[in-house]
């Protein structure tokens, strides 16, 4: 069945994410993030906080992130460095499959995400080189 989804009305029955840290429990991020659609197998989420992610990465696709209000730095590492992103409301990128990524928004953001599972994450200062956490 095809619907339309009201961004704002699905984020408003959410919690914010307050002081996210990339130690943050699981249960505790579930409260923040939520999705709203399905999309090739996976889905669109939506979700705000405010702190910093730990570090991300696909294996199986990109990952479209959409900045719906307030900001974020987007951190991506490359083979070639490290770019970072400033991004505001109405702003969009995709990150490659495979590259690791994080956000840091101390101010607060609000996202919307098209995500390829499985995700892995780490809370290492270069995951490049210590490697990720596991998958989620």
């Amino acid at each position: 069945m095809i619907k339309a989804v009201d961004i704002a009305a699905e984020l408003a029955k959410l919690s914010v994410l307050r002081n996210r840290t990339p130690t943050t429990p699981k249960e505790e991020e579930e409260s923040a993030f939520a999705t709203v659609a399905p999309f090739r197998g996976e889905g669109l989420t939506v979700g705000s906080f405010d702190g910093e992610s730990a570090w991300e990465r696909h294996r199986n696709g990109d990952e479209i992130v959409h900045v719906i209000s307030g900001e974020t730095t987007l951190t991506v590492l490359t083979e070639s460095g490290t770019e970072v992103l400033n991004m505001k409301a109405g702003m969009l990128t995709v990150v490659p499959q495979g590259y690791w990524h994080r956000f840091q928004a101390p101010k607060g953001v609000s996202i919307l995400t098209v995500t390829p599972l499985p995700t892995d994450e780490s809370a290492a200062e270069d995951p490049r080189i210590d490697g990720g956490d596991g998958a989620r």
